[in-house]
């Protein structure tokens, strides 16, 4: 029987994959006390990159919306394994960091990063609502347009 949490997710049409495994020396995420630590997720969908180049160059503030929401995606796959595939176990998503890979000149990360923030409210209600950065950076891992890391409470 699908919990809330996946019933919401099924309603709005999102299939959340199983957790990446990390490409490098560090792991997906990490668990002390309630929270779990998200590790930076990246435009990856079925082992492909997707939005690839920079914010202010190449794409624009609405595929920086949807790869931000991509991300977010990936950070929900991650929560699900710490939650042992129960995503009703989420009382928080406490804060969301995210990196933009932008030109010099763009202004526009909160924007971008509302992919991110929007997705986690549509998902978890007022759960949902976080604290939250959003930064540039003059480049991101494979060359994506947006990293998303964050910190949840889990029950």
């Amino acid at each position: 029987m699908a919990g809330e949490i996946d019933a919401r997710l099924a309603e709005l049409g999102i299939d959340v994959p199983e957790a990446a495994a990390p490409v490098a020396n560090y792991v997906g995420y990490v668990q002390t006390g309630n929270l779990v630590f998200v590790s930076g997720q990246v435009t990856v969908k079925d082992g492909e990159r997707h939005h690839v180049g920079k914010l202010g160059d190449a794409i624009s503030v609405e595929e920086g919306r949807a790869a931000a929401r991509l991300c977010a995606i990936n950070v929900i796959a991650q929560v699900k394994a710490a939650c042992g595939g129960d995503l009703d176990r989420v009382q928080r998503v406490v804060k969301l960091t995210g990196f933009v890979n932008s030109t010099p000149d763009f202004t526009e990360q909160p924007q971008v990063v509302n992919g991110a923030s929007d997705l986690m409210v549509e998902v978890f209600g007022d759960k949902g609502r976080h604290s939250r950065a959003a930064v540039s950076a003059g480049s991101l891992p494979l060359g994506v347009a947006v990293e998303v890391e964050a910190v949840v409470e889990i029950a």
